[in-house]
């Protein structure tokens, strides 16, 4: 049976009263530090019988497994957002796993209300790394999903952002709208203050480092004819099928497709162009036992095309044989450990910065000293211009994408 490390249980012990006197708890965790297995410890502190853990669905076994690991002794389960519908059980504690996801504003996202309509009156435990990552605006709905929120005198967020938000004026095409995202992060902190419980992987003891490299590849020539053509016409034309780009994100994201070798023709068809990562990966690192990351469905046709069996997509594959392991930035960003990867590939990069900052620490353990996470950009591509966006804790957005097409 694995024991708690003592901070652990000092966070049980302490979260454990807040729940029991504000009926919300919020674990400002940093990744890898056991928010899990603290949080399973205080719905066992707290004397709960029946627990709703609410996770994404990569995350589900690994927290099954520390649940049997550590002996618990009430009844767990665990499901997705995506299967809140289904879940109208009795139950007395929820856990909201990586609860930033609520955040949403001005309005709140389809789980947010499900999890306010079927479990508000529940006392609940919220678990996130990166509570606020882009705005503090993003505290009102992750707490208003429940019936103990300290802002529950507002009864939306518009009402909330009248006291709590600098409103500006932004303008998208030629319309004008509020800007909610200059929140008065002192005034929020002293609501929220009593209900929270921060913690880093430096008061953990983590004394880890990740070690970023950038590589530049040379990607075909017909990867930067297509790029150039697409900047200057808006369409390229092939054999059978068209590729366009007359808008802005439609030129975003074609141009982003193609540093890494694929693209989505206008018939809705991929095309794969260029394997030029994939063979750097294979020239550098193949006595390496690595986690490739991509962003795009056809990137990953392409590495399954490229590695064929030596290649997985599931943590257990991944940990119980010498096969690497392809993971989409967006699915195993959060609730998963790749420590049994020596290093960390980008094939690509995602736009959030939270993606970013997560993404790159999938690796990280206490006992760990030294990560390796490599990013393979295009030379000539978009890629670096995002890294440099992300890196700086800011969203890469079309406004970012066009001062890099006027460079």
């Amino acid at each position: 049976m694995k024991e708690l490390r003592g901070y652990q249980k000092e966070i049980s012990i302490k979260a454990n009263e807040i729940l029991k006197v504000n009926k919300i708890v919020y674990l400002a965790m940093e990744v890898r530090t056991g928010k899990t297995a603290t949080s399973l410890n205080i719905a066992n502190l707290y004397g709960a019988e029946n627990v709703l853990f609410i996770t994404k669905k990569k995350a589900i076994q690994s927290i099954l497994n520390d649940f049997k690991d550590f002996n618990f002794n009430y009844n767990l389960n665990v499901i997705n957002n995506e299967s809140l519908h289904l879940n109208k059980g009795e139950y007395d504690l929820i856990i909201s796993d990586e609860h930033h996801r609520n955040g949403a504003f001005p309005k709140p996202n389809k789980c947010t209300k499900l999890i306010k309509e079927n479990f508000s009156h529940l006392p609940m435990v919220f678990l996130s790394g990166t509570p606020t990552p882009e705005s503090y605006s993003q505290i009102y709905h992750q707490f208003w999903l429940s019936a103990y929120s300290p802002f529950r005198q507002y009864v939306n967020f518009y009402k909330w952002a009248n006291e709590y938000v600098n409103v500006k004026k932004k303008y998208l095409g030629y319309a004008e709208v509020n800007d909610y995202s200059e929140a008065k992060q002192e005034l929020i902190k002293k609501s929220i203050d009593k209900y929270m419980i921060s913690f880093t992987q430096e008061q953990a003891g983590f004394t880890t480092s990740v070690k970023e490299t950038i590589l530049f590849v040379d990607m075909l020539p017909i990867i930067h004819k297509i790029a150039n053509k697409l900047k200057k016409d808006k369409v390229f034309e092939g054999k059978n099928d068209l590729i366009i780009a007359d808008t802005g994100a439609k030129m975003m994201s074609k141009l982003h497709q193609l540093y890494s070798g694929t693209v989505i023709l206008e018939s809705g068809n991929y095309q794969i162009l260029d394997m030029s990562k994939l063979c750097y990966i294979e020239d550098n690192y193949s006595i390496n036992k690595i986690a490739i990351f991509y962003k795009f469905q056809a990137e990953k046709e392409m590495i399954q095309k490229f590695y064929g069996d030596r290649i997985c997509f599931d943590l257990e594959t991944f940990d119980n044989t010498n096969k690497n392991i392809a993971c989409q930035l967006q699915s195993f960003r959060e609730g998963v450990s790749l420590r049994n990867a020596e290093y960390i590939i980008f094939l690509n990069i995602e736009h959030s910065a939270v993606t970013y900052f997560q993404a790159k620490d999938r690796m990280t353990t206490i006992e760990r000293k030294n990560n390796e996470v490599i990013y393979l950009f295009a030379k000539g591509g978009i890629e670096s211009y995002i890294f440099k966006t992300v890196s700086n804790k800011k969203n890469f957005t079309l406004s970012h994408f066009n001062r890099y097409l006027k460079e």
